[in-house]
């Protein structure tokens, strides 16, 4: 019987809690900090102690600097320029097209626009591994590969599309941003939706152009999506790895597809030198840091509304 009242009492205790209004806050967040901290902290902490070591197996030890000290050579830059060029060209690509897309979409001009944004927004469904054996096929070294059938029907002779710098670059901008174009089209959708139509009758009234309605209403609308993009783009960017391992897998000829991300995987996994791969993945974490707060502040994103 003690045993039974003792019961009910610790059931009711446990109710109370779950249902506490101080305790509810706590309850639903926790989810989220145990993840981050397990996640997202402890490997943070852990790649910054372990830059300053030499890890191999059964043996790590304290080396202070000299990771570092490795980290600035010339594979190193050679990664760091590659990527730079990729972020740049995505940047450019995922903010402005899909802007263009959004703003057709939206208008009357265009029918069968559900049909159109469906269309747009598959390619982000499909796994990166998927999409990159399609794009090998398609842009095989091969002449009886379809981008070279097409090159040839232009007059120009076959292109070996991994095996140029140039050619290379173009393959994984492409990846990207055929993948990601629909999302980010869809973003730019949803800020049109809360564009005032009565700015575009003011606009008509007083006798603006397409350009001017663009510049004066539709574009400071929809300016915290582009300012959100272009610094979401760039740290994707930085952080970019599948589509250079889709195309080249270990290595790629002089490094032209070498990633800083793939520089990480090579040092720490391939060569097991773990100490100098945190090294260079905190020399990443610094870099993006930097740009994305240049970037954002001549977005003017740390500008007040009112100035």
């Amino acid at each position: 019987m003690e045993k039974a009242v003792e019961g009910t009492k610790t059931k009711k205790r446990r109710s109370s809690i779950l249902y506490s209004k101080k305790a509810a806050p706590y309850i639903f967040v926790s989810p989220f900090i145990i993840s981050f901290l397990l996640l997202s902290l402890y490997p943070f902490i852990s790649a910054i102690n372990m830059s300053f070591q030499s890890v191999l197996p059964g043996q790590t030890e304290y080396i202070g600097l000299s990771n570092f000290e490795r980290v600035f050579n010339p594979v190193f830059f050679t990664a760091l320029q590659n990527t730079t060029v990729y972020v740049i060209w995505t940047v450019i690509i995922l903010t402005i097209i899909p802007m263009i897309f959004a703003v057709f979409l939206n208008s009357r001009l265009i029918r069968f626009t559900n049909f159109f944004r469906a269309a747009i927004f598959i390619p982000a469904l499909t796994s990166v591994i998927v999409a990159g054996t399609i794009f090998r096929m398609i842009f095989g070294e091969s002449d009886a590969a379809f981008a070279n059938q097409v090159v040839q029907l232009l007059g120009f002779d076959a292109v070996e599309w991994r095996y140029g710098a140039g050619t290379a670059m173009f393959l994984m901008v492409a990846l990207a941003s055929w993948r990601w174009m629909g999302v980010n089209v869809l973003y730019y959708l949803a800020a049109l939706q809360n564009v005032s139509k009565d700015l575009y009758e003011a606009a008509d009234i007083d006798g603006a152009n397409i350009w001017q309605k663009f510049r004066n209403v539709t574009f400071p609308a929809i300016k915290p999506i582009f300012i959100f993009l272009s610094t979401i783009t760039t740290i994707n960017g930085f952080r970019m790895f599948e589509e250079s391992f889709v195309f080249f897998e270990t290595s790629s000829p002089g490094n032209i597809g070498l990633t800083i991300v793939g520089y990480i995987y090579e040092e720490g996994i391939q060569r097991n030198d773990m100490g100098f791969g945190a090294a260079i993945g905190i020399v990443l974490l610094a870099i993006i840091f930097v740009v994305s707060i240049v970037q954002l502040y001549l977005t003017g994103a740390f500008k007040k509304e009112d100035e």
